[in-house]
């Protein structure tokens, strides 16, 4: 009996000494199997640049005509995103309480009249593109119920 229990003692941490020894390194990172280095400059080569780079010359002109036009800009427009078009864009959109990152804001944009066309929209023959009637012909009831939804006195 105490041969047995000696020799099974001897067997188990004989085991437990050799299982690193025997053990392979493989490690996976979370990133489906590869390495972290072999990740890393792999998704640089394949990285690509997101969102608008470039603003075209005939968009460039168009901006550069509006930012004339409400006194940000001065001189001819070019039709080149260049450094005075650029400020001029920040010092328009900071004017107006908006941030100012390089490329003009949509809401900029549409401040300026250089909003989407929908002239070509599919349902723009048949729509009308008026403004709605004026709040004074709104019935009564009507005015309270919105008033009511708004929580407005």
């Amino acid at each position: 009996m105490l041969f047995s229990r000696a020799s099974l003692a001897l067997i188990c941490s004989a085991a437990l000494v050799a299982t690193p020894a025997f053990a392979t390194r493989s490690h996976r990172s979370v990133a489906g199997g590869h390495s972290t280095a072999s990740h890393k400059l792999s998704h640089k080569a394949t990285h690509r640049l997101r969102g608008q780079q470039v603003i075209a010359p005939e968009r460039v002109t168009e901006i550069q005509q509006a930012l004339i036009r409400e006194h940000y800009l001065g001189g001819e427009a070019t039709g080149k995103w260049d450094a005075t078009t650029e400020g001029a864009m920040q010092k328009f959109q900071a004017d107006q309480g908006w941030q100012t990152k390089l490329m003009p804001d949509s809401r900029a944009l549409k401040k300026l009249g250089l909003g989407p066309d929908y002239s070509t929209a599919i349902n723009a023959r048949d729509a009308s593109f008026t403004d709605p009637p004026p709040a004074s012909t709104i019935p009564p009831e009507q005015a309270a119920g919105f008033a009511a939804a708004a929580k407005v006195n």
